[in-house]
């Protein structure tokens, strides 16, 4: 029964997530839209789990193109996982992996990272900004007391543009296990994907109220997909790297 107990909470807790940060998400939903309606990009970027967010938006049935995942396999965690916990709090590389991606000024960059204390993703939002870029931050605020890891004792939420607070508990887990005293069960991936998806939902919106077309990818699993896809992939595969 606790299973259920799980659902009701996380769902309650999403509803509560897209309900304080639904006039956030339109504010970046406002400057993506401006930014890909003129050609622009939207550039993401996530470490250990927090890169699930990238495969969300990218090459996706149902979501935009004009996506610019920045995948670094060595914050992946099929790269090694340890190896990955590790390289996400080193500082000083995350420039020298920005500078591969055709990023441009106007254009808004998102960043995943539950707790914000990390260095990479931190390096990553102040190399977006001196590129010009608007940074967008998917975290959770419950970590605000929390110390930064990286050398200058800033943390994401202090760095970024516009923060959106995903309120995942701190530590992650859900639920508590009475005779074990085991807290478990993450939350961070599904409330970041829940307020992702809205995000997107308002982009698509925002094209469609224009009277444009919005640049959508469709299942290449039904009849004429593939087809349908091939003028997009045309459009942005010199732009995208991982395409």
């Amino acid at each position: 029964m606790i299973g259920k107990q799980y659902a009701e909470k996380i769902l309650t807790l999403a509803g509560e997530a897209v309900d304080s940060q639904f006039d956030q998400i339109g504010k970046v939903a406002d400057l993506v839209f401006a930014s890909m309606k003129n050609g622009g990009l939207l550039h993401v970027f996530g470490c250990g789990h927090s890169h699930m967010m990238e495969e969300e938006l990218f090459y996706r049935a149902g979501g935009l193109a004009p996506i610019n995942p920045i995948f670094e396999t060595a914050t992946m965690l099929h790269e090694g996982a340890i190896k990955s916990s590790m390289i996400e709090r080193m500082s000083g590389y995350a420039p020298y992996v920005l500078d591969d991606y055709d990023v441009k000024p106007g254009e808004v960059m998102l960043i995943f990272s539950n707790s914000g204390i990390n260095s990479f993703p931190i390096e990553m939002a102040l190399a977006a900004q001196e590129k010009g870029l608007t940074v967008v931050a998917f975290t959770s605020m419950n970590y605000k007391d929390a110390a930064s890891r990286h050398p200058d004792g800033r943390k994401l939420c202090d760095i970024a543009d516009i923060i959106i607070d995903t309120n995942a508990p701190k530590g992650d887990a859900m639920l508590h296990y009475e005779k074990s005293g085991v807290d478990a069960v993450p939350s961070s991936s599904i409330l970041a994907m829940t307020l992702l998806n809205v995000l997107v939902a308002e982009i698509i919106e925002r094209f469609d109220e224009a009277g444009l077309t919005p640049p959508v990818f469709i299942s290449g699993n039904v009849e004429g997909g593939l087809e349908r896809n091939q003028a997009l992939l045309q459009k942005h595969k010199f732009k995208v790297k991982a395409l």
